[in-house]
């Protein structure tokens, strides 16, 4: 795969693939989503010799004779655009169907009708819902507790459908909580640094019981190259996950301790899912990437988290600490 086109490359995962496939010295073509500011997201921050290796194409997971040009000549698609807040998809599910639903079988039927060697779908743990059964395996049943995983489940489902029908060349890869760098403040990890880095005494959060399996973002990047490079891997669904768990109070009074130990913890009722949708526990199971290509974490909570730290207190101008972010 010498010419790969990333979806969602301006965005917090997409990004991180992005530079990664260029530093392995791949021809990466990046869809970055069209708005008038010509604003490449988080692309725009990377160092100018990345940039400068970049075929940058602007334009609309949603419309179909954009993605089709944009995947005119290449041999892969990562496809990671979607519209990803919980609880933005709340009160916008119409967006998360034209965007994640929508937009994953513009991707599936041009890559048909182009004859891409190679799709790689983005999917999410939170199809599973909350855990059945621990640790959650690709087995696992599948439960829409929100609008967006709802729409997610949909995407996997025509993707499986294109490679069972059409053989089409898919692999649904299926990432836990990832965190790092970039990362957008509507996610725990950054919802809690930032409002620390600005010197807030009361951490507001929503639920602090549900449990999390947290994945840094080299080593998920790191597992989407390694998921493509296997041809063991077309037509399957594969977790992403480091097999280990941490509740969201946990976490919190653990990075109050390393930032500001005179910070405290307080319950914000916005922030709170609706219980029926609130996922109280994933704990993802890594058994079949590990079966299936050479890859392995290399990161341990704490050491991502250090680096995550780190970056947010030289970029923490970018982020609203102050306002709650659905």
């Amino acid at each position: 795969m010498t010419k790969i086109l990333v979806t969602g490359a301006d965005g917090f995962i997409g990004s991180h693939l992005t530079e990664y496939l260029i530093k392995s010295g791949k021809n990466v073509r990046a869809f970055v989503y069209y708005n008038s500011f010509n604003s490449w997201g988080w692309l725009d921050s990377l160092p100018e010799e990345i940039k400068n290796e970049l075929d940058v194409f602007s334009g609309d997971i949603r419309d179909p004779n954009g993605v089709r040009t944009a995947m005119e000549g290449v041999d892969a698609v990562f496809h990671l655009a979607a519209l990803i807040g919980i609880p933005f998809s709340y009160h916008s599910p119409d967006s998360y169907v034209e965007t994640n639903i929508k937009g994953t079988l513009n991707v599936l039927q041009a890559a048909r009708d182009l004859g891409t060697k190679r799709v790689l779908s983005t999917s999410t743990s939170e199809v599973y819902g909350t855990a059945q059964y621990v640790p959650i395996d690709e087995k696992h049943p599948y439960q829409g507790q929100s609008p967006y995983s709802a729409t997610k489940i949909g995407a996997d489902r025509m993707a499986e459908s294109f490679y069972r029908s059409f053989a089409t060349p898919v692999t649904i890869v299926r990432p836990f909580n990832t965190y790092g760098p970039r990362q957008s403040a509507r996610a725990i990890i950054p919802t809690i640094i930032t409002q620390l880095l600005a010197g807030k005494e009361e951490i507001s959060l929503g639920s602090l019981e549900p449990t999390r399996d947290f994945n840094y973002v080299k080593d998920v990047v790191s597992a989407f190259s390694a998921i493509a490079e296997s041809e063991k891997t077309i037509g399957d669904e594969i977790n992403i996950a480091s097999g280990a768990e941490i509740s969201m109070g946990q976490l919190a009074k653990e990075l109050i301790r390393q930032i500001n130990p005179k910070a405290k913890l307080c319950c914000d009722e916005q922030r709170m899912r609706p219980e029926k949708s609130e996922v109280n526990r994933l704990l993802g199971c890594n058994k079949k990437i590990k079966s299936l290509t050479d890859w392995k974490p290399e990161y341990t909570l704490w050491q991502g988290m250090t680096e995550t730290i780190d970056w947010f207190q030289e970029n923490l101008k970018a982020y609203k600490s102050s306002t709650y972010n659905i």
